[in-house]
């Protein structure tokens, strides 16, 4: 008996690791994808949720494809910070989030003048659905190192 249920504890624990292995490697996928890829991508899945038309495709494509670029570029500097050792100044952090937010800010704007006001309703309803979902995760993955510690 004793043998029967070590195997099932064991195989619960493989189990839940292979899971967790599974999760990760769904959220890098992205990762290799040139710009171009990437924005097609997200341009085909704002097209079925918001129901694009052609002109609305072409330009909501160009307008990601900036965005990502722009996007990976700070991420490869923050990357080579990180690699030298180099630490944020409280300045610097400071600018840096003022630079994020007037982005985000220049974003929507954009996007209001390209979607019509349905459209713009439904997306907004969107952003704040997959912020709270990424936020969830967040904290329960701090839950989780909490435990480990």
């Amino acid at each position: 008996m004793k043998k029967i249920v070590f195997a099932m504890l064991l195989m619960t624990g493989i189990t839940v690791v292979a899971q967790r292995d599974d999760i990760r490697g769904r959220e890098n996928h992205m990762k290799d994808l040139s710009t171009e890829q990437m924005a097609t991508l997200q341009t085909k899945k704002m097209t079925l949720a918001l129901d694009l038309n052609e002109e609305q495709q072409r330009k909501m494509k160009s307008l990601l494809a900036t965005h990502i670029a722009a996007r990976k570029a700070k991420m490869e500097t923050h990357k080579a910070k990180k690699e030298n050792g180099e630490k944020l100044s409280a300045d610097e952090k400071y600018t840096l989030q003022v630079a994020r937010l007037d982005a985000q800010i220049a974003h929507k704007q954009e996007l209001k003048t390209l979607l019509t006001e349905a459209q713009y309703n439904k997306w907004e309803k969107m952003q704040h659905k997959s912020q709270k979902h990424r936020k969830d995760r967040k904290d329960r993955t701090k839950e989780g190192r909490k435990r480990k510690k």
